[in-house]
This record gives structure tokens, sequence and C-alpha cells, in this order.
């Protein structure tokens, strides 16, 4: 079906006038519309939600509905009673001709968050406390929510067990225990996994334990999903909404600070270069504080250094389990590159944990 008879299924004002591929994401299809009439402009999101990644792309739709209709009534209460000091914003869904939230095939349309944009590495530490508000907003936004609102979309998304587990199958097999007879290497990061299995499991224990509450978490906290006002260079609003999933709050902090906070990248190849900044973490911890402090428990303040260490710990785990599984899961370009990636997010652990005094001490005095 042809993408403007499509979008005339939903129900936007004025007359179309553009409709061209959109944004840089790799996992749905996106397209940026525009609509105008005498007096005004509409830029709107087109979307079809990808079904390789969202098996259940009408359970997406649920999840988003239910969760902007929250945090809607939430900004408004707010801005009437002027709490913020700035316009925080979020994605709407527009409504198809039949009152319903999608179309054939789970194409979708939302609002554009308007006036602002993201950027693909942290600009400074002012970017970075922007950064660390708009995700600590988000997090107060959905802070009340009953996490049975929000049905699971990607089932054992960043349960760190689940990834371990996986990693010992992996080594059972023969190409596994090739790729580490062969590479000395593979030697060395397959031990420091070894030495730090109980961190794995910090926070799936304390949660076994009472001490952390399971909320939601936005699940793809990275730098390009995060706006910022075009002109007042305040964040204003967390976009790709799909991820969200019933958990810990500490999934996501310890995620972007693992993205922001690393400025070489996860491609660099030369170790040296990969060090955990200690000023943009700094910044980003005083705007999510900023936000989130309200509602932060003295328990969930106790697990957030855990958090930083733990995730580069995950995803360097789930590199590596890629690695010796003959690359499967992450896409790469020549065979080792899952094998680099592992290195930088293990190096960027160890730059976690030779820091954690001073990362500790920051984050008692917020």
């Amino acid at each position: 079906m042809e993408l403007s008879i499509l979008i005339n299924k939903f129900n936007i004002k004025g007359r179309l006038v553009s409709l061209q591929p959109f944004g840089n994401g790799n996992i749905n299809d996106t397209f940026l519309a525009i609509y105008r009439n005498t007096f005004t402009e509409t830029q709107v999101i087109l979307q079809r939600v990808n079904k390789n990644v969202f098996p259940k792309p009408e359970v997406i739709m649920e999840n988003m509905h239910n969760l902007t209709r929250h945090c809607h009534e939430k900004l408004e209460d707010d801005a009437q009673k002027g709490r913020d000091d700035r316009v925080w914003q979020m994605p709407r869904i527009i409504k198809a001709k039949d009152s319903k939230d999608f179309v054939v095939d789970v194409w979708r349309v939302i609002t554009r968050i308007m006036s602002a944009h993201a950027f693909d590495v942290a600009q400074g530490p002012e970017h970075a406390m922007e950064c660390g508000a708009a995700l600590g907003h988000f997090h107060y936004l959905i802070s009340d929510m009953d996490p049975k609102e929000i049905k699971d979309p990607l089932p054992g998304f960043h349960i760190t067990s689940g990834y371990l587990k996986k990693y010992d199958q992996t080594l059972k097999s023969k190409e596994a225990k090739e790729l580490l007879k062969s590479s000395m290497e593979a030697k060395r990061l397959a031990k420091f996994i070894e030495e730090r299995r109980d961190l794995a499991l910090c926070l799936e224990k304390a949660q076994k334990k009472g001490e952390l509450k399971k909320r939601m978490f936005h699940g793809d906290p990275k730098v390009n999903n995060i706006m910022i006002d075009d002109v007042t260079g305040k964040g204003t609003a967390m976009i790709d909404l799909d991820t969200v999933s019933p958990g810990l709050i500490h999934l996501d902090f310890g995620d972007a600070l693992r993205s922001i906070c690393n400025p070489a990248g996860e491609e660099e190849t030369n170790l040296a270069k990969v060090v955990f900044d200690e000023d943009l973490a700094t910044a980003f911890c005083k705007g999510y504080m900023r936000e989130a402090g309200s509602f932060l428990t003295d328990a969930d303040r106790a697990y957030l250094y855990d958090s930083i260490r733990l995730l580069p710990f995950e995803l360097g785990l789930r590199f590596f389990q890629d690695y010796l599984a003959g690359n499967v899961y992450f896409k790469t370009t020549q065979p080792e590159q899952n094998l680099n990636r592992a290195r930088v997010q293990f190096r960027l652990c160890e730059s976690v944990e030779a820091r954690e005094r001073s990362i500790r001490s920051v984050l008692k005095k917020l």
C-alpha cells in the first residue's frame, strides 16, 4: 500500500505536502509527514512497528496507549501547578479514522517533538546534566504507575542472570572452545567474567530481598533518545517508548551513564581511550537527582553505583557471548568486532571500578 494512502487512514487535519524517510533508527520504518492548511503546519511521525523485534506489536501499542495517557495527565496537572521550570513534552498517539491506535500491519502515527533535537554523543557536562534531568523526569512520570499496566515487550531484556546462563551454554559448544583455545584475548575476557559473576546478580538479588521495588524503566535511554529544546537548551522529552518495561529504574540509570560517559564510543579499538568520564557522570547525576530525587528510596540510592558498574559488564557479556556463538545477534562487519566491543565494555567496567570511591561520594552528596 502506498504510504500516502496509508497515512490517509489517520485523523490528521490539513493537506499532506510531504512524506519522507526520517531519522537513523534501525528498528522501525519511520517517516516524517507534514500537513498544512491556511493557518497552521502539523508534523507527525508515521511508523511501522518491527515484528522481528516486537513479535506482538499490538502489545506495544497497548503499552504506549496506557503509558502516554498516564504521563499526559500528570504533565497537565504539574503544568497547572507551576511545578516545572520548562515545558516537558511526550509524543501523543494520533487516532486512526476508525478510532483505533493503529492500522493494518501495525502502522501508527504519533506527534513529533517540535523545536528540539537529539545528539549522538554527549556534548559536554551541561548537555549531560540535561540528559540526566530528562531521564529523571521520565522516571518521575512513571514512578506511580502500576507495573501491571505495562506488558513486558521484550521478556528477558536486561535480566543479567539470563545472559549469564546463555553465555554458559555457549561455552559448551565446540566453536566457543576453539575460539577460547586460539585467542589469549578471549581467554582474558572469559576470566574477567568469572571474576565478576556475583556482580551480575547484584540488582536481581536486591529485588528478591525486597530492597528494590519494581517500577518501570525506559529500556533504551541512550543519548539520541533524549530530546533537547532548540531554544532553551533544556531537556524536553524522552522518545522511542516501545521498550518501556516493568523492572528496575537502575537499569536505565546505569545504561545511560554507560553510553554518555564513554566519549570513545563502543567501537574504539584503542582501549587506552576508553575511560569513564567523571565530569559527565557528575553532571548527569545532578540533573537526574533534581527530577527523580523525590521518589527514590534510601535503598534505591544505595544501589545506584552498582548499576553504573553492572551495565557495561552486562553489555560486554552479551557482545562476548555473541562472538563465541559466531556473531548471530549483533550486526558485524568483521569476525572479531564483537570481541572488540566486549573489550571496550569491560574496560569501561574496570574504569568505573577504579573510580568507585569518588563515584559513591558524588552520589552520596546528591
